[in-house]
């Protein structure tokens, strides 16, 4: 059945894809954004890549009126407006808490006159902090944030009481959260708000907790984006990329396609409300790997990435999901491969080769640098 859909800050990156998505499946879409300039650039335009059957109104999920307005009409909302970055959000405290927690609350004020059927609210795996684990003995354990101390010292491995090195394994959505940067723990707010109210006026209401997502359309200028979109543009540049510690750093890489369709089954699903699901690939790798491949496949093998030795406030050491309650509650199954999905981005970055995008990433870490934000 055609639903009418609202997507706040679905201008953006997997905004823009679920609108394809949803569009492909029969749906109308509606986008409420403000067309940030630290992702948009400056002007306020219409991305040429937002689908021209999409009704974009340009607003703030802050304004009152500007929810209530882009609320008129609407079935479905998926809530993705937010400020996004773990460095930055440690010194723009405000800024990220105003547009990510009382942005949601704006949301969901204006939610408790207007009827919808269902809320989906983008959450991060950000909230986890520390992934999951696994002791010499056997025993299953959520991970330690690690010391100061021990991370002046170069020892990035998450440790037992013992001081015994524990090894990664698949976080499940029941891990409690450990929120160690302000975007993180304004997500879980976005996701907890979400949720309670939900429940509360029987609104269903998902909440997807995405892993690192990549794909065509992410900003490029934006220091604080994705890490491939990272890696890329300094790729771009004929730089090295910047790696954290030691770049031996376990992460999951899900296609931004697999990410827009895990939100559709999340609309579609009777059994997904109530719910917080993981949405990943399923298949974690490191970082320094990743880099190495993302320059394979932009034809610059010779560009090494560059490993800091330097710890980053906020970071944690391993963190990918453990995909089982999404394929059982929504049927997910991640469809591409990151050979698949890093074909696809490559040749989409051989396009904006044409109008090099500013590398701002010196200057971010300068700005952490500055502030005793790094170790």
């Amino acid at each position: 059945m055609k639903k009418r859909v609202l997507i706040t800050g679905g201008a953006g990156f997997i905004g823009s894809h679920l609108a394809d998505e949803l569009l492909a499946h029969g749906h109308e879409v509606r986008v409420l954004d403000n067309l940030s300039p630290q992702v948009h650039g400056p002007g306020q335009v219409r991305p040429a890549y937002l689908s021209t059957a999409v009704e974009l109104q340009v607003g703030d999920v802050r304004s009152t009126e500007d929810v209530r307005r882009a609320l008129e009409g609407i079935d479905v909302v998926f809530h993705f407006a937010a400020m996004v970055g773990v460095g930055q959000s440690m010194y723009e405290v405000e800024a990220y808490t105003s547009v990510n927690t009382l942005g949601t609350a704006v949301l969901l004020q204006a939610l408790l006159k207007k009827s919808v059927e269902r809320l989906v609210v983008a959450s991060s795996m950000s909230v986890y902090g520390e992934g999951f684990y696994r002791g010499r003995d056997g025993r299953a354990r959520p991970g330690r944030e690690r010391s100061l101390q021990q991370l002046s010292a170069g020892d990035w491995e998450v440790r037992d009481e013992e001081g015994e090195v524990l090894s990664p394994q698949p976080t499940p959505e029941w891990k409690a959260p450990e929120n160690p940067s302000i975007y993180a723990l304004s997500k879980y707010d976005q996701e907890r708000m979400c949720l309670l109210i939900g429940k509360a006026y029987r609104l269903p209401t998902v909440a997807l907790r995405f892993f690192n997502a990549y794909g065509t359309r992410q900003a490029l200028s934006n220091p604080y984006t994705g890490v491939l979109a990272i890696f890329a543009s300094r790729l771009l540049h004929g730089r090295s990329p910047l790696i954290f510690e030691d770049g031996e750093q376990m992460r999951d890489f899900v296609s931004v396609h697999d990410v827009a369709r895990a939100c559709r089954l999340s609309m579609e699903s009777e059994a997904a409300a109530g719910q917080v699901l993981n949405v990943g690939s399923g298949e974690p790798m490191r970082v320094r790997d990743v880099a190495q491949r993302m320059a394979q496949a932009m034809g610059k093998p010779e560009v090494a990435p560059t490993i800091t030795g330097k710890y980053r406030v906020g970071d944690v050491r391993h963190c990918y999901p453990d995909i089982g309650l999404a394929r059982r509650v929504l049927g997910y199954e991640p469809r591409v491969t990151f050979e698949g999905g890093l074909s696809e981005l490559t040749a989409w970055l051989r396009e904006q080769a044409a109008a090099l995008p500013v590398d701002r990433v010196v200057e971010a870490r300068a700005e952490l640098d500055a502030r005793g934000l790094t170790l």
